[in-house]
């Protein structure tokens, strides 16, 4: 993974899931500071999630990731429901 930074933290781990992108972002200069990101396109972040312990973001990061699968697999579940009904 390329070094990229946002707002003064360093991306250090990312998780995609179909279009999304959530990272995991470590304070440059401050110690004990994590934000977990949704992302767009590689350089548009939002909804960040502040953290003062890493496992706490690495919790968070998987979660956000496991939440976009879930949201996902319902959403695929949804249009096959739609389908067979179309029948």
């Amino acid at each position: 993974m390329e070094e990229r930074t946002n707002a003064g933290y360093r991306i250090t781990d990312s998780i995609h899931v179909g279009e999304s992108e959530f990272v995991l972002g470590v304070h440059m200069h401050v110690g004990n500071q994590y934000v977990t990101w949704k992302c767009r396109d590689g350089s548009d972040y939002f909804w960040g999630r502040y953290f003062s312990s890493l496992l706490d973001a690495q919790k968070n990061l998987v979660q956000r990731a496991y939440e976009e699968v879930r949201y996902l697999e319902e959403r695929q579940e949804s249009r096959h429901k739609g389908k067979e009904m179309e029948r």
